[in-house]
């Protein structure tokens, strides 16, 4: 017999793969041929990509758009620009400068197939593609065009000084230090959370959310975003290479400032649980079209 929460696994399960479908079909139609000139490139480019992953920051996007009534094909493209600027920040995330990682989603790391030099221009050719599909006019013609120039202000603000990069160089300094919490706060709000949070804040907008919504909307995305670097803390410290596609233990190696380290593995589950449930809270009020976003929220703790 199967459970109630076995059949809402199910359903989030089937919801989570049909979206990453339709981002991967986007996503194919985007990026050039790994044939095209510079051949080279647009292979190590294709090789990150499509390497596998969640989608999870574009589904964040469609799913925050839907709860608005907004039609998927108008925030589709945007939100394959959030999964480029993603792509490119675990490229350059694995160099041997930053954490010198040589398997990602299962595969050898951009580098490692490309070289260091090719991978860094992979990277930076995502970021830089990214803000341009987001913003060229064909793709949008059916939203308003200051929501736009709103979203790429707060994607540029979550990749930028201001998130991920304040992030990874906080990552950086922390290596091999004595951290308290407050520091892993600040590093993994802005290395992870902050993109993720975009996400649900684009879409939202995108589809013309009212400022309340929008509120609610952007602390789900800061709790889920917490949440989700919480739970990868834990599977780095004590997970399988088969669940996390990447070499397990490399925090611990590299005595990085992480909530598992930090807070100790039970603590760090129990905190994970906490902010799942802030997570929820935070879209009471909402009808059933919020429904993939909470199940979203329960999924990501699920992998514990």
């Amino acid at each position: 017999m199967t459970t109630g929460a076995e059949a809402a696994a199910r359903g989030i399960a089937e919801y989570l793969a049909s979206q990453r479908e339709v981002v991967d079909r986007a996503l194919e139609r985007l990026l050039p041929a790994g044939d095209e000139w510079p051949s080279v490139l647009h292979r190590a480019i294709r090789h990150s990509v499509f390497a596998g992953g969640k989608r999870l920051r574009p589904i964040l996007c469609l799913a925050a758009a839907d709860v608005f009534g907004a039609p998927p094909d108008d925030v589709l493209e945007p939100a394959c620009g959030l999964e480029m600027i993603h792509t490119y920040s675990l490229i350059h995330d694995d160099l041997p400068a930053m954490d010198d990682d040589r398997l990602r989603r299962g595969q050898p790391t951009n580098h490692v197939v490309f070289g260091e030099g090719m991978a860094i221009l992979a990277g930076d050719a995502l970021l830089t593609e990214a803000f341009r599909i987001m913003t060229e006019a064909q793709r949008l013609k059916g939203i308003n065009q200051k929501r736009v120039l709103q979203v790429v202000h707060i994607v540029a603000e979550a990749a930028g000084v201001l998130g991920m990069i304040a992030g990874q160089a906080a990552d950086l300094e922390s290596e091999g230090k004595e951290v308290d919490l407050p520091m892993v706060d600040f590093i993994h709000v802005r290395k992870t959370g902050a993109l993720l949070l975009a996400a649900v804040r684009a879409g939202a907008i995108l589809a013309e959310a009212k400022p309340a919504a929008l509120r609610s909307l952007s602390r789900y995305g800061e709790y889920l975003g917490l949440c989700f670097q919480v739970v990868d803390d834990v599977l780095d410290a004590e997970g399988a290479t088969e669940q996390t596609g990447k070499e397990t233990g490399g925090d611990e190696r590299r005595k990085k400032a992480t909530y598992a380290t930090v807070l100790g593995i039970p603590a760090a589950r129990q905190r994970a649980l906490e902010l799942r449930d802030d997570a929820l809270r935070a879209l009471e009020g909402f009808g059933k079209r919020v429904e993939p976003l909470r199940e979203i929220a329960r999924s990501v703790v699920a992998r514990l």
